[in-house]
């Protein structure tokens, strides 16, 4: 081969490759600017009450339109759910941490919701949460607690709960709908545990009754009857609870139209948190997130897997049996 064909090689071959450099980097170009935030709804982005934190946002976004682009969702909107945030403000006021972002027609909404309670397992392991701020996390069936990560919702259950008294003094039948979600990985146990999305309302102080005529009564004629309480902004047993009036209009968004929910905290997140804090550096400057008002309260988060969980959520129950149900007392004239 000559010299001038080897410089022409040469020189053909540097083009090309810079070519190569400049389509490559277009096309990442591309598709960042793709999962660029939209200009209107990066204007929600903050760590204030009613704004949604940038991360959060981000991995919410991001799961949306991975599954958007596959084809597993088609609903316009997603959810999102900050569960670092306090759900208490104080002054009767609930803080807003659960999102719910559609593109298409531009709106941001934040809402309140419920973390999970956890539980005290006395001489065993506390992993209790407060009503404020959630310190423990994690995924174990029986645990209570919540699993940050991404969801997919599922179908739609309804249940009959029982009467309440109204307040034109009228039995109200209370039937509850549920939306399960279900989960990859770290939320793979959503289902297992029914971890969903509903009202956060019950039934108190239950008693039995007469009331033949309902379609809900048993051979004995009885139903039960009990007082509706709402315990939005309160704990659940690790599902996301809304108010009544915002489970209203949010659970028909999602009513056989399937979306995703992203929670935050991971795993990854709690443990990397907390081994900042451990060792006395700011979250923050290690370029970590956490609600800093729940931080403060909390000390530090902590995450309990399944696996380390598990079996002693079990050797508890073992210890400590649940007790038969007694049956429900006939309700006074």
């Amino acid at each position: 081969m000559g010299r001038r064909t080897t410089v022409r090689l040469a020189c053909f071959l540097s083009v090309f490759a810079a070519l190569f450099v400049f389509l490559a980097s277009t096309g990442r170009a591309t598709a960042a600017q793709s999962q660029a935030i939209p200009a209107w709804l990066n204007a929600y982005v903050g760590d204030e009450d009613g704004k949604i934190s940038l991360v959060v946002l981000q991995r919410a976004r991001e799961f949306f339109l991975k599954k958007a682009r596959a084809g597993d969702v088609r609903n316009p909107c997603y959810f999102a759910m900050d569960a670092t945030r306090p759900s208490d403000l104080g002054n009767d006021q609930l803080g807003r941490r659960f999102y719910v972002i559609c593109e298409a027609d531009k709106s941001f909404r934040a809402i309140a919701s419920g973390h999970g309670s956890g539980r005290n397992l006395k001489g065993y392991a506390d992993f209790a949460n407060g009503r404020r701020c959630a310190k423990n996390f994690g995924n174990a069936l029986d645990s209570n607690l919540t699993t940050g990560g991404e969801y997919e919702t599922a179908e739609e259950k309804t249940s009959f709960k029982g009467y309440y008294r109204t307040a034109s003094g009228k039995d109200e039948a209370y039937v509850r709908s549920f939306i399960q979600f279900d989960g990859d990985g770290e939320t793979s146990t959503a289902r297992k545990r029914a971890i969903g999305g509903h009202p956060a309302q019950v039934l108190r102080g239950l008693c039995m009754k007469k009331m033949p005529d309902s379609p809900y009564a048993k051979d004995d004629g009885l139903v039960p009857v009990g007082k509706l309480v709402d315990y939005a902004g309160g704990r659940s047993n690790g599902c996301t609870s809304w108010s009544a009036a915002d489970a209203k209009w949010l659970m028909p968004l999602i009513r056989e139209n399937p979306t995703t929910l992203y929670v935050y905290p991971q795993s990854s997140d709690v443990q990397a948190v907390a081994r900042a804090v451990k060792s006395r550096r700011s979250p923050a400057q290690q370029g970590l997130y956490w609600n800093a008002s729940c931080l403060s309260e909390i000390g530090a988060p902590r995450f309990w897997p399944a696996d380390e969980l598990g079996p002693v959520i079990a050797r508890y129950e073992v210890a400590h049996p649940t007790p038969e149900p007694k049956p429900l007392p006939l309700c006074k004239p």
